[in-house]
């Protein structure tokens, strides 16, 4: 090979190198979840009559909105409840208003559960939590919209989903 030969080569082999660079950094990052609202409720009120959700966004591929929360059947919302805050807070140190957000911010921040800390005083319903966040998480994976129900109490760990 001459000296002619080896420069088309290195021009060649740099210019396919040069290509690839391009079209690797130009590739978009495709996200696991779908852009839209996804919720999950439990399928039941609990003992004291509260029935926990979440609802996420997704934008982009990433989770920009999370609340998490619990309702009585009237529809009133457990982070409302100044009675129950007060009682609880003195019982274990902790209220839905506080531990509601801490979970919820542990979502958002983490873009999945892992990570996010049990609280102490607030153990249930990180068990609950934990099952309505892993419900959507796998709806956003799929794009599945509507309300998953999810049944069950939260201490398992274990999700036995609804199709709703």
């Amino acid at each position: 090979m001459n000296i002619f030969g080896v420069v088309m080569f290195m021009k060649r082999f740099f210019y396919a190198a040069f290509l690839i660079f391009i079209l690797c950094s130009c590739s978009k990052n495709v996200s696991s979840m779908k852009d839209g609202y996804y919720i999950a409720e439990m399928a039941e009120f609990n003992e004291r009559g509260w029935k926990d959700y979440l609802t996420i966004r997704v934008s982009g591929g990433k989770i920009i909105h999370v609340e998490y929360d619990a309702n009585n059947p009237s529809g009133f919302i457990k982070s409302w409840d100044m009675e129950y805050m007060r009682a609880m807070k003195e019982h274990v140190g902790i209220y839905p208003n506080a531990y509601t957000r801490i979970y919820s911010e542990g979502l958002l921040k983490n873009q999945s559960t892992a990570g996010i800390d049990c609280i102490s005083g607030a153990t249930y319903s990180f068990h609950v939590f934990i099952q309505l966040a892993e419900a959507v998480l796998e709806n956003a994976k799929i794009g599945k919209t509507g309300i998953e129900l999810v049944h069950g109490a939260g201490t398992e760990g274990h999700s036995l989903r609804g199709n709703n």
